[in-house]
């Protein structure tokens, strides 16, 4: 019997040893000036099951009357012999206002609701030492002293300035660039091309309105009449009258009219040449039924347009079209680089003032 027992007591040996619970406190140092900070750590080891329950102590909460907790700097656990066990470690900011020799209070620790002591803690809190003594050696308090210059402190201000000069630089050449291959040719939408018969008939009217030609200077009112009529002609016909002679005009006009219906204006151009080259005067009449006529022979050949033809689209050159497209990718471009020269400068101003401050 006593063999077997031996034996199960070596068998439940390990189950005891890695169920058992180690708890330990300690401080990082047992000397603290008043004021001063030390760590207070909580350790527990025990089975990897078992649920640990600590200490909650809250920042501001005093441990005893002479030491309180300052914060919580944190929790860690750790898995040991392959998972088996686990270590739970607490630490704790702690501090001391009064100068004296401390014993901290057993701390304790649940384990699957079991409490754990650990032992007591001292602690010796110390005054900061004065000299009373030699009071000439006491200086007053020193002015706020600017940190010394450093370029790598400046460096990021440097570049970002010399890039904005960069991209400034970049700017005014795309800027002269666009303005130099700017295109010159406004690309404008004209207006439906007057009919050649209302061109006339309005010159005419004008004519007609000024009578004091026809009283004072008949050779200046059968030219501006005939030049009328000539402009006509060669709008309507497609031959240039304008460089012909009457006799020319006539001849040409036969192969388009019948001889009635030139017989005016035959007339007309042989007083008009009378007047013009020999000196003839005319009566007010006369001038008046030249008039007529113009107007006549211009209604028998006008050719009407139908007012719903639609405008005649304006064909743009290649070249030009080219030239708008570099200049709006030139702009698009600009505009880019406007932002980020803004942008640059901006926060090149933004790091000086933060490094002056």
């Amino acid at each position: 019997m006593n063999k077997i027992r031996f034996f199960i007591f070596i068998a439940c040996l390990p189950l005891s040893c890695f169920a058992q619970v180690v708890f330990e406190a300690r401080i990082d140092t047992l000397l603290l000036l008043i004021g001063e900070q030390r760590e207070l750590t909580l350790d527990v080891t025990c089975g990897a099951k078992q649920k640990v329950k600590m200490p909650d102590f809250r920042p501001m909460q005093p441990i005893n009357e002479q030491v309180e907790v300052v914060d919580l700097l944190g929790t860690d656990t750790t898995l040991l012999d392959d998972g088996k066990r686990m270590q739970v470690i607490q630490r704790y900011s702690i501090t001391a206002w009064d100068s004296a020799f401390v014993l901290l209070p057993p701390f304790t620790v649940e384990v699957d609701g079991q409490p754990y002591q650990s032992k007591q803690l001292a602690l010796k809190v110390m005054t900061i030492p004065v000299d009373t003594v030699h009071v000439d050696q006491f200086f007053p308090n020193k002015d706020i002293q600017r940190n010394p210059f450093s370029w790598d402190d400046w460096k990021p201000v440097i570049w970002f300035f010399v890039i904005n000069q960069l991209l400034l630089i970049i700017l005014l050449w795309l800027y002269t660039h666009w303005r130099e291959n700017k295109p010159l040719i406004q690309i404008i939408r004209r207006k439906r091309k007057l009919p050649a018969h209302q061109v006339a008939m309005n010159e005419i009217e004008r004519i007609k309105g000024e009578r004091k030609w026809a009283e004072e200077d008949s050779k200046e009112y059968y030219t501006q009449l005939t030049d009328t009529l000539r402009n006509y002609i060669r709008e309507r016909y497609g031959f240039n009258a304008m460089e012909m002679t009457s006799s020319e005009i006539i001849e040409r006009l036969l192969q388009e009219q019948d001889e009635t219906a030139l017989a005016e204006l035959r007339q007309l151009f042989t007083t008009a040449d009378l007047v013009k080259f020999a000196k003839w005067t005319t009566m007010i009449n006369e001038n008046d039924a030249n008039l007529v006529s113009a107007i006549d022979f211009i209604n028998q050949t006008k050719i009407e347009v139908d007012p719903n033809t639609p405008e005649e689209e304006v064909i743009v050159p290649e070249e030009v079209k080219q030239i708008k497209a570099r200049s709006l990718t030139m702009k698009i471009v600009m505009g880019v680089v406007t932002v980020v020269a803004v942008v640059a400068i901006v926060y090149a101003v933004y790091l000086t003032i933060d490094l002056i401050r």
